[in-house]
């Protein structure tokens, strides 16, 4: 009976070796590119706020359906790797000729809650109940997600082949 024991202790330690590691090796997964390039798009527009940090913790959400046959981009840069805070963009992505752009509509501060939609805004987003909502909605499936590590350095050099717009750009005519 003790050698049975022994042995369901050690397949137990075993398993629980293999689900670490298996976490271990999923966390430190490289980055896609299409969150890279979105993240390349908020520093160079000055979105992401001044940090001596090295490396920023994103997470991320696409959404490829809604609003076809563009699609939105919904990223987390968070405070820190394992804080429940941040600040929370809407990107749309176009895709043409090969090359990628993408245009930044909206972003809100955020803390996680245990209020109804799960997210309170420290600084809410343009466009009101709506949009909040949505923000919301795309935060907690980002919480479902890894979150991945991005150097500053990385973020902050040139890309040719996409282009980076904002709500905030000077409007041609206005």
């Amino acid at each position: 009976m003790a050698e049975r024991t022994l042995t369901i202790r050690k397949i137990r330690l075993a398993i629980s070796a293999l689900i670490c590691l298996g976490v271990a090796a999923h966390s430190q997964e490289k980055a896609p590119q299409l969150l890279f390039r979105a993240a390349h798009c908020l520093a160079v527009k000055d979105f992401l706020p001044a940090s001596k940090a090295k490396e920023l913790t994103f997470g991320y959400f696409l959404d490829e359906n809604s609003y076809e046959p563009d699609k939105e981009i919904y990223l987390v840069k968070y405070a820190a790797p394992t804080r429940p805070n941040g600040l929370v963009f809407a990107v749309v992505l176009t895709e043409h000729d090969g090359s990628q752009d993408f245009n930044i509509q909206n972003n809100a501060s955020f803390i996680l809650s245990k209020d109804v939609l799960g997210v309170d805004f420290v600084s809410p987003p343009l466009g009101g109940t709506w949009t909040q909502e949505h923000l919301a909605l795309a935060i907690k499936q980002i919480e479902k997600q890894p979150r991945f590590t991005l150097s500053v350095k990385d973020l902050y050099a040139a890309d040719p082949s996409i282009r980076c717009e904002s709500y905030t750009d000077p409007q041609p005519g206005r």
